[in-house]
């Protein structure tokens, strides 16, 4: 099942993409994709939804974030030995943990914007995993179990603010990543 979020900035509405490649229109079913209807029974309920009842979303509307709001956006930093090496920095004995702000997130076909002075600005192509259940001191054998899914985010960041002026971008604001549709 490959859920999306549709429609103009601030006004999308939760979809899922059919076996045929259309968008149908989940909003009868959740308010929107967020942490409410990402929990294991909700995911269940929707996956057991005959697609083609659902309304068909005519044209091509505008891809948004595939999550609304999420509670929490956590990054693992120099977590590939050839990007530590890239960036001149030493592999790290530990990993690199850091948050960025809910609102760095948009669709998968939406602007960047690039920062004011920016002269080096880097993309990289991740995997995020979307969680569907608080995930709090569990253990190892237990974590698979609150997956949602997992989406390809574009990780941009300016190198010179954070390599060449000695400064950090470890923390990321507004309109850094790009997220495609949830699913498998």
């Amino acid at each position: 099942m490959k859920l999306v979020r549709y429609g103009e900035v601030g006004v999308e509405k939760p979809g899922v993409i059919d076996d045929d490649g259309n968008i149908r229109d989940l909003s009868a079913e959740v308010a929107d994709i967020n942490g409410e209807s990402l929990g294991a029974e909700s995911l269940k309920r929707l996956g057991e939804l005959d697609l083609n009842l659902l309304p068909m979303v005519s044209g091509s509307p505008r891809l948004g974030s595939c999550i609304a709001r999420p509670g929490k956006f956590v990054a693992i930093g120099l977590n590939y030995s050839d990007h530590a090496r890239e960036t001149g920095s030493p592999i790290p004995k530990e990993p690199v943990v850091f948050y960025k702000t809910d609102t760095c997130i948009c669709g998968p076909n939406d602007n960047v914007i690039q920062p004011i002075g920016s002269t080096k600005l880097d993309w990289e192509v991740e995997i995020a995993i979307i969680m569907g259940g608080v995930a709090r001191n569990i253990e190892e054998s237990d974590a698979m179990s609150l997956i949602a899914g997992y989406c390809v985010v574009n990780d941009v960041s300016e190198r010179a603010f954070q390599i060449d002026r000695g400064g950090s971008q470890w923390s990321k604001g507004k309109g850094c990543d790009t997220f495609g549709p949830i699913g498998p």
